[in-house]
């Protein structure tokens, strides 16, 4: 056998997740592992899996069974791991679990596994507990987060700088001009709904020079476009005694030479501050985009849920942004069939939908999450109810997203060139679209390739999606 072994990585979930597996990919590689496509050739699988709800839980089991079945060793990382340990590893004896302390020793984790030796799962804990309740008293050194190491961990002789792949251990796995790049991790939070804090720990940013080397990086790798991701963007810097840094970084971030836009993901409404719109709305290279965080629209149900707002203050919100940059782009998901929830509460989350011309929307059915003060709450709604519920949110929202992306056409739109298609067609996504979670745009021009910024008129729609024209700029990039 080589002495190299070989190890696939399989990625569920949300793009901090693709974050922390990328981390995962830059250990392994510079431990002696070689990454393969597939887990049929491969020494060791590791699925980086989600748990954050039931249907992500499933299709995490459903692919470690999966992966065993292949004949191969079946490592389970990510959230669900972290979130159940070794009730897990005792559940599904077809896998061995790592949590996310593991992941700084990874080539040693893996060593064992494919030596036959039994990692000893951990026990589930609230990682809230291993750092201070006090965010100003927290520091990255206090607990392994994902996606959080620091070129001063990694300094070279005598202080000397080393290069970025040296410093910090991440490898991209997939290509294109686009990447995700993580400013915080954890929450602190208490939505009576959500379990994630309790897995993935209190609140703690990045620190804003290592945010702009690794966007550094990324752009020398030939990425155009950085997606700041996070489990709540709008927190960013107050551990750090700034809350004003999330808009203080977004400028660094656009001046990066290579860069062409920086999107921001997750922002709580609650915390969108006037300094925050006029940054997003007005500072070249950072797209005019608001992934709104809302949940719901009532605000009766939201209190119950322990969030902040209602119907009129989130139109309110939307209605700032626009009038600072009307093209703006706007997106958001939202829960249906919470405990207790009433006809007139869910009819007060159709009359906002219908009301606040979002360009993307996710509809999402209660379930009972351990951990979660819901899944004590009485009034749970029978399943028919929420089944209906969601039907009828979901073919409203597809309804409203078509008739937003109709208001786009005629409109000009810059759009990102992702892939080339035949007969000088392209596909890529403008402004007011972010990767994967929302729609994107066909465009038809010439002498186009992978990375190109076009401007474009948008001629017609498709759902979410639009169809564009390029403009007579002969293919060039557009201005930022």
């Amino acid at each position: 056998m080589s002495s190299r072994r070989t190890v696939s990585l399989v990625t569920l979930g949300c793009a901090r997740n693709e974050v922390d597996s990328e981390e995962l990919a830059g250990r392994l590689s510079a431990g002696g592992w070689d990454l393969v496509e597939g887990d049929t050739e491969a020494d060791v699988t590791i699925v980086n899996t989600c748990g954050f709800i039931d249907a992500a839980k499933q299709d995490s089991i459903e692919t470690l069974l999966e992966a065993a079945e292949n004949g191969g060793r079946v490592v389970a990382a990510g959230c669900m791991a972290e979130r159940y340990g070794s009730e897990l590893a005792q559940a599904l004896p077809e896998a061995q679990v790592i949590g996310f302390d593991d992941y700084a020793a990874i080539t040693d984790r893996l060593d064992d596994v494919v030596a036959g030796r039994t990692l000893v799962p951990h026990d589930p804990r609230d990682r809230r507990t291993l750092l201070p309740i006090s965010p100003a008293e927290r520091d990255a050194s206090q607990a392994h987060v994902p996606g959080h190491a620091s070129f001063a961990e990694s300094a070279g002789a005598e202080g000397t700088e080393l290069p970025y792949r040296a410093s910090v251990p991440r490898r991209r796995l997939v290509g294109g001009p686009v990447a995700n790049l993580k400013i915080a991790s954890g929450c602190d939070r208490r939505c009576t709904f959500c379990a994630i804090p309790t897995f993935r720990g209190a609140y703690l940013s990045r620190r804003p020079d290592d945010i702009v080397r690794e966007a550094e990086w990324l752009a020398s790798e030939g990425v155009r476009e950085v997606f700041l991701v996070s489990e709540n963007s709008t927190s960013y810097g107050k551990d750090l005694g700034d809350v004003r840094a999330l808009e203080k970084l977004l400028p660094r971030l656009a001046a990066v030479e290579g860069l062409e836009r920086v999107r921001v993901s997750y922002l709580q409404p609650a915390e969108v501050r006037p300094g925050l719109v006029d940054v997003l709305t007005g500072t070249p290279g950072v797209v005019p985009y608001f992934d709104l965080s809302f949940q719901h629209a009532s605000g009766t149900l939201l209190r119950r849920m322990r969030r902040f707002g209602d119907r009129e203050r989130f139109l309110e919100l939307l209605d700032t942004v626009r009038k600072r940059a009307p093209e703006a782009g706007s997106r958001s998901n939202f829960i249906v069939g919470f405990p207790g929830e009433t006809e007139a509460e869910f009819e007060d989350l159709v009359s906002f939908l219908s009301e606040a011309r979002l360009d993307a929307i996710g509809v999402f059915g209660y379930s009972d999450e351990e951990g979660t003060e819901a899944f004590g709450h009485e009034g749970k709604l029978p399943d028919e109810v929420v089944a209906e519920r969601v039907d009828r949110l979901n073919r409203l929202s597809e309804e409203l997203m078509t008739q937003r992306a109709e208001e786009r056409i005629g409109s000009e739109v810059t759009v990102l060139v992702e892939t080339v298609l035949e007969d000088g067609a392209y596909e890529g996504r403008a402004e007011h679209q972010a990767p994967e979670v929302d729609g994107s745009t066909i465009l038809y021009g010439e002498g186009l390739a992978v990375g190109d910024l076009v401007r474009a008129t948008v001629i017609q729609s498709a759902g979410a999606d639009l169809i564009a024209e390029q403009d007579d700029t002969h293919g060039e990039a557009a201005d930022r």
